[in-house]
């Protein structure tokens, strides 16, 4: 008895170890980086930090509503560079409406509605394909990857929209408010904190978050018990695509530019940021919060090897091997938790 007592303490440890494994990393992380580099816990480049973990964060967020049904979004990062576009075209160059000989200049809030829409439209044509013709979540949004890229480079012949900062004459300034700074806080990592209060209301207070959930633990049981799986998977791709959106508008407007190439890649940041944060790539098992404090962990991984001079190549070695690792060891915390939930069901037994 003594033994499978101490059995069991040393699995819950274990437990205790792995659910708690994504914030033990970023201390570590942390402590790390702030030895090696002198400035790293200066406040530039917290701020910075924070920048960038408020780009990865939303995209995150939209990305752990895909993966907790069981799907996958790579469309994300080329919906950013396309959303920013958009945005950026519509500020320097308006609409041209060319039967009419007329161009009209846009106020930032339609600009800004634009864009969104941009994301939506691809997020919908995402769930649309998945759901309608039955396509891998893996395949179609691949698809959409490139077409959302193509766009983004026909909307200007593969070149740069500069200085979007608009003109007062045309009533079309104010863009750049978003890249900007509200008492010293960096407007997107205030906007990543109400989307993710919303989302995490969502996702753990309503009953759509609970078909969420139920769609990714259990597909043909969700159905069986009256979830409309197909209509909240089409939800979740739109809103995967709005945050896509919102990255894209934060990132032009703190460049001041809007380029087709930006956002490359950055769907790798998001899925990593998720599944670090311990959104289970099996789907059903996933938080708002996890995901947050796992975009912290890519954004000091990201910023830490800069000022260490690291590689961009080794950088993108290295959070590919973090991705596999977090998936490994998703797995192993799978094993013991039904390894756990048998020795309950036993003991209950022998009661």
């Amino acid at each position: 008895m003594a033994d499978l007592k101490k059995s069991q303490d040393n699995t819950k440890l274990i437990m205790m170890l792995l659910k708690g494994r994504t914030l033990i990393v970023l201390g570590l992380l942390v402590i790390f980086f702030s030895l090696a580099t002198p400035n790293f816990l200066s406040a530039n480049t917290m701020l910075l930090l924070a920048k960038h973990v408020a780009l990865y964060g939303i995209l995150a967020i939209g990305m752990t509503y895909v993966i907790i049904t069981g799907g996958i979004d790579l469309s994300v990062g080329a919906v950013v560079g396309l959303a920013g576009m958009v945005a950026g075209g519509m500020i320097q160059k308006g609409l041209t409406f060319e039967s009419m000989g007329v161009t009209v200049y846009c106020s930032v809030p339609l600009v800004i509605l634009a864009a969104i829409l941009v994301g939506a439209v691809v997020g919908l044509l995402n769930g649309a394909i998945i759901t309608r013709f039955g396509v891998a979540p893996f395949i179609a949004t691949l698809g959409t990857m490139y077409i959302a890229r193509g766009f983004a480079m026909l909307h200007s012949n593969g070149a740069t929209y500069s200085a979007i900062t608009g003109h007062e004459a045309l009533g079309n300034v104010g863009f750049t408010f978003f890249g900007g700074r509200i008492a010293g806080i960096p407007v997107g990592a205030i906007i990543l904190a109400v989307i993710a209060v919303i989302a995490g209301f969502l996702l753990t207070r309503t009953t759509f978050g609970w078909h969420i959930f139920a769609i990714g633990g259990n597909e043909k049981a969700a159905k069986l018990s009256g979830v409309k799986v197909d209509k909240v998977k089409i939800l979740v791709y739109i809103f995967s695509g709005i945050c896509a959106a919102i990255v894209g508008i934060i990132t032009a407007a703190q460049l001041e530019a809007s380029h087709p190439a930006s956002g490359e890649t950055w769907e790798m940041n998001a899925i990593a940021a998720a599944v670090l944060g311990g959104t289970s790539m099996m789907g059903g098992i996933g938080t708002i919060g996890g995901t947050i404090v796992g975009a912290f962990v890519i954004g000091v991984i990201s910023d830490g090897m800069v000022m260490c001079g690291v590689s961009e190549f080794w950088q993108m070695i290295i959070k590919g091997l973090v991705i596999i690792v977090a998936v490994i060891i998703d797995q192993f915390q799978r094993k013991m938790e039904a390894k756990m939930a048998l020795q309950a069901r036993n003991e209950s037994k022998n009661e």
